[in-house]
């Protein structure tokens, strides 16, 4: 190893396993153990999705690495050393293995949304041929790929060979996402091991988070920028200064001292999620889409630009009307994301966001435009988020990333399709479409 690349010589001991080895998570769920007082304690045990370069960059550097902390005139760089190991999503042997770990208390999760494998009513998707595969590899004990699989397959691994509490904290975009968790798990169990079911219910707690720090790729001028700084790091994370955390829910093990470095212990996030998911995700993604349809590349770019300012501001003005906090806090939070979206060093693509729009949409946009239409209103905000979406769909502005698209996308050219396979409570109203077909033209 050369002598200027980040080293150390000792880890603190394993006792949270996290699946979604990513930037989001070292950014964010990582830095807050790293942060924590009592994190000598709470080393983690990272597992990425299914590669392997990142798993062993980190392993070579001993799970450190950079934090890049971008303010709008300046950066901060910190060294996070909560990871303990690093391991690629593939070994599948040693993800169960850490499960059975007595010493282990926590499972965190930092997925995206489309990896948990839902159907339209929230439960497993058990016609998603992944997910049908890993129901027979379970049975035979073969490695097994989706999110629920895994999980489940973790939590077998520890009722046969220990059998202790642990409790499971998603930290991914998903309305009551603790819920969302263990119903996907507990879905997949009950198709693969029924006798599983009784010890989750038993033996598991499904914590639900709001989680909130922007965090861009990272690109090799940050990569080149770190190393001129300091020891070399390959894989450096970059972010803003902003970082939220709420958690609801038990911890039958104890957890890191998480709210020493902010977060907040509460027991309700239910509005606090709500006002995340509309105001900041939902306005991401109507930027995506619209902001990329006409030639912007970036968020900051996007806010800088007096139509989707203005396209943000009508949508921003119809979301806070669903979200059950004072209005005050509400106009404080607004004038925050403008703060954080206009940050021109924090350069966040519209094309990363744009990814995966059919896991976003129904639960960034429709809720929404529901209660818009409810209530008589015109919902154009809403209405002009989605059409931006189907002309994405099209093959306008940013590309089409998303393994859930080509339903819609066969659909797009008529957005009473798209509507009626995307929510057809409100295929019917007539109103709505002719709206969405005058936006999406």
């Amino acid at each position: 190893m050369p002598a200027d690349r980040l080293a150390r010589a000792t880890r603190p001991p394993v006792r949270i396993a996290h699946l979604g080895l990513g930037n989001f998570f070292r950014a964010h769920q990582a830095w807050y153990t790293a942060a924590a007082p009592d994190a000598g304690r709470w080393g983690i045990a990272a597992f990425t999705g299914r590669s392997r370069p990142l798993a062993t960059s980190l392993t070579e550097q001993g799970g450190l690495y950079t934090l890049i902390v971008r303010g709008p005139d300046r950066d901060d760089l910190q060294v996070v050393g909560s990871i303990a190991e690093a391991c690629p999503g593939d070994d599948f042997a040693s993800w169960r293995a850490v499960l059975t770990r007595r010493e282990l208390s926590l499972v965190t999760l930092t997925v995206t949304e489309a990896a948990y494998r839902r159907a339209r009513g929230g439960g497993l998707d058990d016609q998603d041929p992944e997910v049908r595969a890993d129901i027979s590899a379970f049975r035979t004990g073969s490695p097994m790929t989706t999110v629920p699989a895994r999980l489940a397959a973790g939590l077998n691994a520890r009722r046969l060979a220990y059998g202790g509490p642990i409790a499971v904290v998603c930290c991914d975009n998903l309305p009551g996402n603790g819920v969302a968790t263990a119903r996907v798990t507990m879905d997949f169990a009950a198709a693969a091991e029924p006798a599983l079911l009784p010890w989750i219910r038993d033996n598991v707690s499904f914590v639900t988070t709001m989680v909130d720090r922007i965090t861009p790729r990272t690109t090799p001028e940050d990569v080149a920028a770190v190393a001129a700084a300091g020891p070399v790091d390959e894989v450096p994370v970059v972010t803003e200064p902003f970082t939220e955390w709420l958690l609801e829910g038990d911890f039958p093990r104890g957890r890191p001292a998480w709210e020493e470095a902010g977060a907040r212990v509460v027991t309700d996030v239910t509005a606090h999620e709500h006002r995340k998911l509309l105001l900041l995700n939902g306005g991401h993604s109507l930027l995506a889409y619209a902001g990329s349809a006409i030639g912007l590349t970036t968020i900051a770019d996007a806010v800088a630009d007096p139509r989707c300012r203005a396209w943000l501001d009508e949508w921003w003005d119809e979301a806070v009307r669903h979200v059950p906090l004072p209005a005050a806090e509400l106009a404080d939070y607004r004038a925050a994301l403008l703060e954080r979206f206009a940050n021109p060093r924090i350069r966040h693509t519209l094309a990363q966001i744009a990814a995966d729009g059919s896991q976003k949409i129904p639960i960034r946009v429709l809720p929404v435009l529901r209660g818009e239409r409810a209530a008589g209103r015109p919902a154009t905000g809403a209405t002009r988020a989605l059409a931006a979406w189907i002309t994405h769909l099209r093959g306008v502005g940013a590309p089409v990333n998303d393994q859930g698209a080509q339903p819609y996308a066969d659909r797009a050219a008529s957005p009473r399709e798209v509507l009626t396979l995307l929510a057809p409570d409100l295929a019917g109203d007539t109103s709505l479409v002719d709206a969405l077909t005058r936006l999406a033209a």
